[in-house]
């Protein structure tokens, strides 16, 4: 039979017995004092909640769950996620030509080009505008032509504080701007901020980007506009947001002048080669009458 522990509570004396002595050998309470001890089986590693084994077991657990929960919860999203981002692409392009009431599919038509100009098979024009400066480095060019000949041509770059991006959308000469569409991640509000909105991307409609047979693009100037066919005014107080709108549009669409001048070429070829009308005699008269 085991032996019996009996504790002190006056002293913290322990005595070992059938029972409490009847008095404490240490500090002389008496038997009413002790109280008996009860053997207590081993606890496991994780029963005491307030022990740090048990806390960093929980939180581990804890994060683990969160995590995957919040990773089935992206991949159900995804697809999702992935069609508005295309299709806010797709209204920014139309928005480029004023053409917010047209269907895309059907007004456009998207495609790549190689450094020289030429279209390449099997490429995602959308998944390159992912990394629109990776595909420009790649020697991969997306460009998207409207039904009635526009073009539109996506544009990257940095401004003050981070990336700037967009599309310039030209008329059938491959020279007059017919809209633009720009964007930014942390340009500073009413300051470069101010590239994003409709009354300034307004300025850009009907400018050139060629003087003569040489491409100069859109420049923002910054006190005021000196040359109006090919300027417009930079933005005050964002020089920075300007200068790097001013190389965004050059760098950007200098990869595409293969592509513009056969188009420009094309274009006075048709006009310099369309048909006479031969008129008979007999229509002559009548005009005459």
């Amino acid at each position: 039979m085991a032996t019996k522990k009996f504790k002190c509570t006056v002293c913290g004396y322990i005595h070992e017995g059938d029972a409490a002595p009847e008095k404490c050998p240490v500090c002389m309470a008496p038997a009413s004092a002790f109280v008996e001890l009860k053997d207590e089986k081993k606890k496991g590693l994780f029963s005491d909640k307030n022990g740090n084994v048990y806390i960093i077991m929980y939180s581990t657990v804890m994060v683990v769950i969160v995590a995957t929960l919040l990773a089935v919860a992206a991949l159900s999203l995804q697809s999702r996620q992935y069609a508005n981002e295309l299709n806010e692409k797709k209204q920014s392009i139309l928005s480029s030509l004023s053409a917010q009431g047209e269907n895309y599919d059907a007004f456009i038509k998207g495609y790549v080009l190689d450094a020289d100009g030429n279209e390449l098979e099997g490429e995602d024009v959308f998944e390159l505008l992912k990394d629109l400066q990776g595909a420009f480095d790649d020697g991969k060019f997306p460009v998207f032509e409207a039904a009635d000949g526009r073009v539109v041509i996506p544009v990257t770059g940095m401004g003050l504080w981070g990336p700037v991006w967009g599309y310039i959308a030209l008329e059938k000469d491959m020279d007059t701007v017919a809209g633009i569409i720009m964007a930014h991640k942390g340009e500073t509000p009413g300051l470069g901020a101010e590239i994003a909105t409709p009354k300034y991307q307004a300025q850009f409609v009907g400018k050139k980007i060629f003087k003569g047979d040489e491409f100069v693009s859109v420049k923002l100037r910054k006190g005021g506009a000196q040359d109006p066919e090919h300027e417009v005014d930079a933005i005050s107080g964002g020089t920075k947001t300007s200068d790097g709108v001013t190389a965004m549009l050059y760098n950007s669409m200098e990869h595409y002048l293969p592509l513009l001048e056969a188009k420009r070429k094309a274009a006075v070829e048709q006009v310099v080669f369309a048909p006479v009308r031969d008129e008979s005699n007999e229509e002559n008269v009548e005009n005459n009458e």
